[in-house]
């Protein structure tokens, strides 16, 4: 499948930078995605997934090769983006080339950082973003995500007034990176499911609700185009049954055909 991506966007100073650093740092290569760019302001980040730690372990996988995300750091927000100010063009540019969007809030005072509007208010930061993305014709879907570097003593009451998803992160401290990658997944509305051998243990991407020839589409144009059948059985019971041979035998494996929708954890061998 083409790569999806999340651009993380905010105001400036709300530590958006830090948490895209914090990010790449966890970041793969892009070679081994043949859909991903080569670019400062890209992270191809690999999604945490245990079970695939698990497949390769039983199969004994030479290579392990994770599913990822791509995080794309967008130039800093400011009022009036909609209609050119400073960067305001080239930001609604490069959030229109993006699948969803990470909303950095600042909830955290810090009189060395200061405030673009020179007073931390996180409603009312979130209020102009969302404006300018309204202003700008974009409406993808949105995770908040507040940046708690230090206490605020008013957390509790704001995060009450969030008017979406959100999650709480440090990135100074790197705390919370592994449940973003997950939720920015989510976020794309994509599912994991895998492939397991000898040879290599990987995680695929598809979206939600993707038949088998689309889903192996994400493997090779070829596993779409001429797709006979696949043999699938979901990542617990084939844990359950300890080895594909076991799994086999037990008739766990089942053979599905093109209008099988593909399930979050299933172990898929195309045969084309």
């Amino acid at each position: 499948m083409s790569k999806l991506s999340v651009g993380i966007v905010g105001l400036p100073n709300v530590g958006k930078s830090t948490l895209f650093n914090a990010l790449t740092k966890k970041s793969v290569p892009a070679e081994n995605y043949p859909f991903c760019t080569i670019d400062p302001s890209v992270g191809i980040v690999p999604v945490p997934d245990v079970r695939l730690d698990k497949l390769a372990e039983m199969s004994k996988s030479k290579k392990v090769v994770p599913a990822v995300v791509e995080f794309v750091d967008i130039a800093g927000l400011v009022k009036g983006a909609s209609e050119g100010a400073g960067l305001g063009n080239k930001f609604l540019q490069n959030i229109r080339e993006v699948d969803a969007i990470i909303q950095v809030v600042r909830i955290f005072e810090d009189k060395d950082i200061i405030h673009v509007h020179d007073k931390v208010d996180p409603l009312f930061d979130i209020e102009i973003i969302n404006m300018e993305l309204e202003a700008g014709g974009i409406n993808k879907p949105i995770l908040y995500v507040i940046n708690t570097s230090e206490a605020a003593e008013n957390k509790r009451e704001v995060l009450s007034k969030i008017p979406g998803p959100y999650i709480e992160i440090d990135p100074i401290f790197g705390t919370g990176m592994d449940n973003l990658i997950k939720s920015g997944y989510e976020l794309l509305d994509l599912i994991t499911f895998f492939t397991t051998g000898e040879k290599e243990s990987r995680a695929w991407t598809t979206k939600r609700n993707a038949t088998a020839p689309e889903a192996g589409k994400s493997i090779h144009t070829d596993f779409q185009e001429k797709f006979i059948r696949a043999e699938v059985i979901h990542y617990d019971k084939l844990m359950e049954a300890g080895s594909y041979a076991a799994a086999r035998a037990k008739g766990w494996v089942r053979i599905e055909g093109k209008e099988y929708i593909v399930q979050d954890g299933d172990v898929i061998e195309f045969l084309v």
